[in-house]
């Protein structure tokens, strides 16, 4: 059990670099189109959950708060219709049609002017995109960069723990990213905590129809909100299998499909479509050739050394097993030493959907 000094210590971490910006009218209404006619040309679309999480223990790592003595997390506890798709990444456009959403000058100054910074690159872009959604999401990181160590060889589990934990600030790697939602809701936006998840949080409200953040989102904790009617926000059918894909009768409406049965179909402009742009910054030139000549890197064992001498300073063993990224008992340990709990506060009007049950 973290005490309140450790929680504070750990809550002052996790603060961007400077405060999020918002921003409005972040694409044209071309780039608007030709980014959602990449999603309609190129699916179908996995599962975000699908993509990235092999059990419920990688799952609440990258969360705050974990769950009660005696409870198993699993998947299916966090099962949203919520779908992602990479439309640019290691710093490449892999759709030319969007090569100017993604080599875009306006948004590499964005960038280096967040970090007072002299040189930025583009590195990756992704969408999610969903109908009517619920999110049972507390609050997490997205998965932060460290020289050597970064997603591609890195669980995204591990990397989360790293970040929450303030040990490899040496090694993290500066980043920006544009966030810009199209989504019509008027009750769906994004809540953030910039001053940490102890203090009080802020929302880019709703409608985000081309709204977005500048932000470090790696370094803050935030939580996108649900969207759409209550009754529809889980459809019958719901599973891991589950795609999203473009209607072949109607351009103007999507589905998803479990196997062969459409399970939910959705007009565009019940879609909640996120956009995420994400650069790596550099102060100067010699941070930039620190990043890329591999001199600096860390290393797994390097990680692994570092948390077993800073729990065991806190009267905590770590007991490294033989394969450690997926070890539910190793994750789960690493996960509880780090992790401060749930933000201390929600706005009234965007809780997590088990808030609302309950």
């Amino acid at each position: 059990m973290l005490t309140a000094e450790q929680k504070a210590r750990l809550s002052d971490v996790l603060r961007p670099a400077a405060p999020p910006q918002e921003l409005t009218g972040v694409y044209t209404d071309d780039q608007r189109d030709r980014l959602l006619g990449v999603v309609r040309d190129h699916g179908p679309w996995k599962l975000i959950i699908a993509q990235h999480f092999a059990s419920g223990e990688e799952l609440i790592a990258t969360m705050s708060g974990n769950m009660p003595d005696g409870v198993t997390p699993t998947l299916d506890m966090y099962l949203t219709p919520t779908f992602r798709g990479y439309l640019a990444n290691y710093g490449t456009s892999l759709y030319p049609e969007i090569n100017d959403c993604f080599y875009n000058d306006r948004f590499i100054d964005l960038a280096k002017q967040y970090w007072k910074a002299e040189y930025a690159k583009p590195e990756m872009m992704l969408f999610n995109i969903n109908g009517p959604c619920g999110n049972m999401d507390p609050g997490h990181l997205d998965s932060p960069s460290f020289r050597g160590l970064r997603i591609g060889n890195t669980p995204t589990w591990l990397l989360s723990v790293m970040g929450k934990s303030g040990l490899f600030q040496d090694y993290l790697i500066k980043m920006a990213q544009v966030i810009t939602w199209f989504c019509h809701d008027e009750a769906s936006g994004f809540t953030y905590w910039p001053e940490g998840p102890l203090e009080q949080p802020q929302r880019l409200l709703p409608p985000t129809y081309n709204k977005g953040v500048l932000v470090q989102n790696e370094m803050m904790v935030h939580r996108g909100e649900a969207n759409g009617p209550l009754a529809q926000r889980k459809p019958q059918g719901l599973g891991f299998d589950t795609v999203f894909a473009g209607d072949p009768d109607d351009r103007d409406h999507w589905v998803l499909k479990t196997g062969n049965e459409v399970i939910a179909r959705h007009r565009t402009d019940d879609l909640r479509f996120l956009v995420h742009w994400s650069a790596e910054v550099f102060a100067d030139y010699d941070e930039l050739k620190k990043n890329m000549d591999g001199t600096a890197d860390l290393t797994l064992d390097q990680v692994f050394d570092t948390f077993a001498k800073d729990l065991q300073a806190g009267g905590i063993a770590l007991d490294i097993p033989s394969e450690p990224l997926h070890d539910g008992d190793f994750i789960r340990t690493l996960s509880n030493a780090y992790d401060l709990g749930m933000p201390a506060i929600y706005p009234d009007e965007a809780k997590p959907d088990w808030m609302l049950v309950a």
